[in-house]
């Protein structure tokens, strides 16, 4: 099992989330957090409202992966959402993103953090595992196919 598996679990996959905008994911994640973890949906989406506003963490490929501290946070957390329609994210390649991963981490977690994210970059800049997750139709699949992401050698 990869890294990012450890801090997934099942009911944080959602797929077909209808969302318009950044603030329908964020509010439509930051349900999924609160009723997994406990954290409140407010202070998830301010925190990836904050990360936003320093620049957009669009990846390009239809992927991004909006990530923020939280105050309070013992271990990082994270969810995966594959939206209904894809939503315009300002990405380095202009194209909207339809694959967000959102990755929550302790206010201090900063080697942690990064470490995080680079894996998670490295998995979904594989373009054969951003199909496996187009293609996987339901969250139980596509929670199964994120826990056994291996990179590649």
């Amino acid at each position: 099992m990869n890294r990012i598996a450890e801090l997934l679990p099942q009911s944080n996959v959602a797929v077909g989330v209808d969302a318009a905008n950044k603030r329908d994911l964020f509010a439509s994640v930051a349900g999924l957090f609160e009723a997994s973890g406990g954290v409140a949906r407010g202070t998830v989406v301010d925190a990836l409202s904050a990360r936003e506003k320093l620049g957009s963490t669009g990846l390009g490929q239809g992927i991004a992966i909006p990530h923020g501290r939280i105050k309070g946070l013992k271990d990082a957390r994270g969810a995966f959402l594959r939206l209904a329609q894809p939503i315009p994210f300002d990405a380095p390649d202009g194209r909207p993103v339809n694959q967000v991963f959102v990755l929550l981490v302790p206010e201090h977690a900063t080697e942690q953090h990064l470490e995080l994210l680079s894996e998670l970059a490295q998995m979904f800049s594989e373009r054969a595992f951003r199909e496996r997750l187009a293609a996987a139709p339901d969250a139980a699949a596509t929670w199964s196919a994120i826990r056994n992401w291996a990179p590649v050698a």
